[in-house]
């Protein structure tokens, strides 16, 4: 799991709800799923400024169990700066690449569009997302992005192809449907 912590979170997406506070119930809750099903995971967060400070939070390891420690680090996430995408897909892909499992899952959780301060805004940002998404595919990984992000049909099925993402159109249900997401993601 590969979450965006970026400034744009800071935004409410509800009138009760930061788009921040949803990607960390969000995660508490994919964390409790994914610990009761046995499975293998990590969970990352990212934000940049520029591409020479791409920030990768932490928030639970593949031999870490999920525990006090790595919940409290998901409680502890907060939104800043940019969002340099393709280097932090490039970073978890390096990271799961080396993985044992067969079927590897790379999930993107965002609320919006690629970009940062210097030239990755607009078409450079997304150009370089869409060859990272390219370079993991490669690797023999699945990525696959979940966003809230209203406009996301205007560029993900370009980064993504049209079945490798999905918009989910009421933010609250996220931390539902993530769970939900992943097990349909992953049946044989």
């Amino acid at each position: 799991m590969l979450a965006d912590l970026s400034q744009s979170t800071d935004a409410y997406a509800t009138p009760d709800a930061r788009v921040i506070d949803l990607i960390r119930d969000s995660l508490q809750v994919f964390g409790e799923a994914l610990s009761a099903s046995g499975d293998a995971f990590e969970m990352l967060g990212f934000s940049s400024v520029r591409r020479h400070h791409v920030r990768i939070q932490f928030l639970k390891g593949f031999e870490e169990r999920w525990g006090p420690l790595s919940q409290a680090r998901v409680q502890a996430i907060k939104p800043g700066f940019y969002t340099r995408m393709g280097a932090a897909i490039r970073h978890a892909t390096q990271r799961l690449a080396g993985r044992p499992e067969r079927q590897r899952l790379l999930l993107i959780l965002t609320d919006g569009k690629p970009n940062d301060l210097d030239i990755y805004e607009g078409r450079y940002g997304l150009e370089d997302t869409r060859h990272a998404i390219h370079e993991a595919r490669s690797t023999g990984l699945t990525p696959f992005c979940v966003t809230i992000d209203a406009t996301a049909h205007d560029y993900l099925p370009y980064l993504f192809g049209s079945h490798s993402y999905t918009l989910i159109h009421r933010p609250q249900e996220l931390n539902h449907r993530l769970a939900r997401l992943y097990a349909e993601l992953t049946r044989p």
